[in-house]
Formats: structure tokens, C-alpha cells, sequence
């Protein structure tokens, strides 16, 4: 693990094969958007309980003890969310040779940390790059079995050796964070959301296109919605640089977009559009047994309908090239604790550019940070790059 690392470069990852992330964001915030519906519309628990047959279906049950009862929670409350890019055939289509072998398995490309902070509430969407190399702790695999522990794995490989309980094993190792609820997504759901929400804004700064992600778009805004807007969260070989932690900056722009428009009027003004996307995004959702609580969700839900867009905050776990191999990434651990130390004190977080949108290259780890500009509020070091819910900003990309 890389502490006090000089000059971090970026990642370049283009000779990696064609990565799959699939539309993790949306359903990134799947959990806290549909619970911010539920607060939103004061449904309550029977919407919840008439989606229980499919939402329940697949329940996991986490490793360690359950947690308390939401609101109980002193110390807020981490969801881990997995995107897994399992080739569904209805929409095969859209993902050209991942989707070629149907026995080539389901992997797990990213993997979200949204913490939900102990009143006074605030959002903390935690990115973790697929190229970060960690040790996975024993692991219950599909079938039954313990795992061996490894030591310098690539992040993505823990949800293919013990499934969803084996990614929370690890970024708890990781992290040191206590990870009380959990959820996997797949490629379908990012289509069906934007369509249900009709659409969500992104601004180009420059034109975006590959073959890889089948993004074709000029510079402009453009409203983005199902297989495009998928496009545009796994397009990685037309971001500024092609790398990894490039996409993630240009998620994170769309996750800022996200949200504001789910929290507009246009949104929480018309319930047809919220039950349709709560039904939406609840269907999309494989959870772990602790989620599936009717009480629990709707506890969340009224936690963070009235939490302002400035503090919902998405950062990426800071990181660096490894030095043995510039296609893989080592963590930046004194940086990432000051940020969990920030988040257990329940502090406000404050970019170390001021909530500017990331830029390409990773910044140096070892600049100190300016004072915080507010009583309290917690300044991340540069190494972590972020935007917040109301920043504005474009994309950066390329035509290839």
C-alpha cells in the first residue's frame, strides 16, 4: 500500500481488454434514490412489501452480526453497491463480445461505498477503481466452500470468488469501515431508470466516441436515456485519456446530474414518475437481507429527502499506479484515512479544489491541504479527486 506516495499518474489502461462496467452509477444510488422516493411521496411500507416476491428473492446474508434498526444507527450507515455486468439477452444487443460467450460468468467491475452520515444527514458516494489491487480476506464461494485469503488482487475479483458478501468482506479489510448493507445491479436496470426518469442531462466539453461502448456523441448537453446513457457510463477508451479513473470523473458528473434531477419538481411532483421509478429501481436490485426490510428503507428514505444538493458528495478512493505494473493501481492509504476519519466525525467535506469536477491527472498526495473555508468542515487531501450534487461541469473525451 502506497502512504505518502510521490506524484500519482494516471492509470493507462488501453491495453486492457474491453471492460464492463454497466452502468453501476444509476444503480449505484438505486438503494438511496428509491428510499428518497418513498420519504418523498410518503408511500410507506406497502409499495415495498408489494415488490417483496421479486426484491427478496435473492437476499444475501452479509458475513457478521445484523445491523441495528436504521434509525438506531449512531455511526451512519454504509451501503456497498456492486455492479455486475451479467449479459442479460434482452439487452444483449447493446454489449457486443461481452456478450458473445454466455458462460463467460458475471464479474464485478465497480464497486460504490454510499455512506449515509449520522444526523445532521449528508451522501458520501465512495468510487472504487477496478484496477485496485487489495487482499481479499476468506470468502464463502456459490458453493459453500472457504476461500483462501489473497494478498495483491485486483478489486473486481472478490465478487467472482464469494459473490456480494465477499466485496463487503473486502472493503471492509480495506477500508475499515463497517459495511451494514449491500446491493448488486446489472447492465438492464441503467436502461429501464433513465427511461423511467426521462432522461438525465450530461455536458460534453468535447465530441465522445468508441466502438467499445458504442458512444457516438458531440460536444454539447445532451439528454441522455437507456442504451445512451449506458454508453456514456461504460465509455472508457473515449475519455480524455483513456483510462479507468478518467470514467469514474465522468460518472461522477453524471451521478451530480442524477440527483438533481430526481430531488426536481419535475420529479417529485409527479407520482406517476416516482412510483414507476421507485418500482423500477427496486426490480433492478439484488439486496442483501439486511435491505430488505420495508421499516428500514423507509427510514432512509426519510432521512434523505431533505438532505441539499451540496452535501452529497462522490469521491474516488484515492489511488496510485502500481510501481511493478502501470495497469494496476495501489491504494493511497494515509489519504483515504483522512477521509474515513472525516466521515466517522460526521464532518462536512470540502474538495481540495473547492468541488471542481476531477481532473485527468491524479494530483499529488503529498500537498497539504488548505484550511477548511468552514467551521468544521473537513478538507480532503488533493489525491481525491470528487465532485458534489449541485457542481456544475462537462465530460471530457475523445473520438475513437
Amino acid at each position: 500500500m502506497v502512504r505518502n506516495a510521490t506524484r500519482a499518474t494516471i492509470a493507462r489502461h488501453g491495453q486492457q481488454g474491453t471492460p464492463s462496467t454497466g452502468g453501476q452509477l444509476i444503480k449505484m444510488l438505486g438503494v438511496g434514490l428509491a428510499t428518497v422516493l418513498v420519504g418523498a411521496l410518503g408511500i410507506g411500507a406497502w409499495l415495498f412489501i408489494d415488490l417483496s416476491s421479486t426484491y427478496t428473492a435473492d437476499a444475501v446474508e452479509l458475513s457478521g452480526d445484523a445491523p441495528p434498526a436504521f434509525a438506531e444507527l449512531t455511526v451512519g450507515a454504509n451501503i456497498l453497491v456492486a455492479g455486475t455486468d451479467i449479459c442479460e439477452p434482452e439487452y444483449a444487443e447493446f454489449f457486443g463480445d461481452r456478450c458473445a460467450n454466455p458462460e463467460d460468468g458475471v464479474r464485478s467491475d465497480v464497486l460504490m461505498l454510499v455512506n449515509i452520515s449520522a444526523p445532521p444527514r449528508r451522501v458520501t458516494v465512495i468510487s472504487f477503481p477496478r484496477d485496485l489491487l487489495v487482499d481479499i480476506p476468506s470468502c464463502t464461494n456459490a458453493n459453500g466452500n472457504e476461500t483462501s485469503p489473497q494478498s495483491r488482487q485486483m478489486l473486481n475479483s472478490a465478487f467472482s470468488l464469494g459473490g456480494l458478501d465477499c466485496a463487503a468482506l473486502t472493503i471492509q479489510e480495506l477500508t475499515g469501515v463497517d459495511v451494514q448493507y449491500a446491493a448488486s445491479i446489472n447492465w438492464g436496470g441503467v436502461i429501464d431508470v433513465t427511461n423511467a426518469i426521462g432522461g438525465v442531462e450530461v455536458c460534453l466539453a468535447t465530441a465522445m466516441k468508441d466502438d467499445d461502448s458504442t458512444i457516438d456523441l458531440p460536444a454539447g448537453t445532451h439528454s441522455l436515456e437507456g442504451a445512451q446513457a449506458l454508453a456514456f457510463l461504460r465509455a472508457r477508451y473515449s475519455t480524455e485519456h483513456g483510462s479507468d479513473l478518467d470514467r469514474i470523473g465522468n460518472q461522477q458528473l453524471y451521478m451530480s446530474s442524477l440527483v438533481k434531477k430526481v430531488t426536481s419538481e419535475q420529479v417529485l411532483s409527479n407520482p406517476s414518475v416516482l412510483l414507476t421509478l421507485a418500482r423500477t429501481i427496486l426490480s433492478a436490485i439484488d439486496p442483501s437481507t439486511s435491505l430488505t426490510n420495508p421499516v428500514t428503507l423507509v427510514q432512509m428514505g426519510l432521512a434523505l429527502k431533505d438532505i441539499p444538493l451540496s452535501d452529497y458528495v462522490f469521491v474516488q478512493y484515492p489511488v496510485a499506479d502500481a510501481p511493478d505494473n502501470p495497469n494496476r493501481l495501489l491504494p493511497i492509504t494515509d489519504a483515504a484515512d483522512q477521509l474515513f476519519a472525516a466521515l466517522a466525525a460526521n464532518e462536512p467535506l470540502v474538495l481540495a479544489g473547492e468541488g471542481d469536477v476531477p481532473v485527468p491527472e491524479t494530483p499529488d498526495p503529498t500537498v497539504p491541504a488548505t484550511e477548511a473555508p468552514v467551521d468544521g468542515a473537513a478538507v480532503l487531501p488533493p489525491a481525491i479527486t470528487g465532485t458534489t450534487g449541485e457542481a456544475e461541469g462537462c465530460a471530457t473525451g475523445q473520438v475513437r
